[in-house]
């Protein structure tokens, strides 16, 4: 049971997240790779405005052996992520669509308040490589620390 005294739209953004959560936690090996993959498959086009800095190496989360491409921005004090992964990369491009679904729309305050170590609530690093924990926690740090910097969360 969550209990919050906040905001109606933060307690249905700690919703999704907290159910996204669960449903991952109760997945074995095999779900949670399925969900990964339906997740890859929603992560949308990156924006045209960005093919040439993608292109050029621009926005990349080096600690990410997949390269994996964000940019964040902050409109009408709302949450705005762009990403790109190689289809060829369900597992990362699935998490980071993830993260997409999960933080577009929301307020700084609220991606600011998500789990410290997503990756290990949802269950990853339990049913993931070493390597691969590294680089999926890297991107979530890259993220949080991205929509921090863009908002001037202090």
């Amino acid at each position: 049971m969550l209990r919050y005294s906040l905001h109606p739209f933060l307690i249905r953004y700690m919703t999704k997240i907290e159910e996204i959560i669960e449903a991952f936690q109760e997945a074995d090996y095999q779900e949670t790779l399925a969900m990964l993959l339906d997740y890859s498959e929603s992560l949308p086009k990156l924006p045209e405005k960005y093919i040439e800095q993608r292109n050029s190496g621009f926005n990349r989360v080096p600690e990410c052996e997949t390269p994996v491409f964000v940019w964040i921005e902050i409109s009408d004090g709302l949450v705005h992520i762009d990403a790109d992964v190689p289809e060829e990369s369900p597992t990362v491009r699935g998490f980071v669509s993830l993260l997409v679904d999960s933080f577009n729309g929301a307020t700084p305050e609220e991606v600011e308040s998500a789990p410290l170590n997503l990756v290990h609530n949802l269950g990853l690093d339990q049913k993931l490589g070493t390597r691969r924990m590294f680089g999926l926690s890297a991107v979530y740090n890259r993220i949080k620390s991205g929509v921090k910097a863009a908002s001037g969360i202090q």
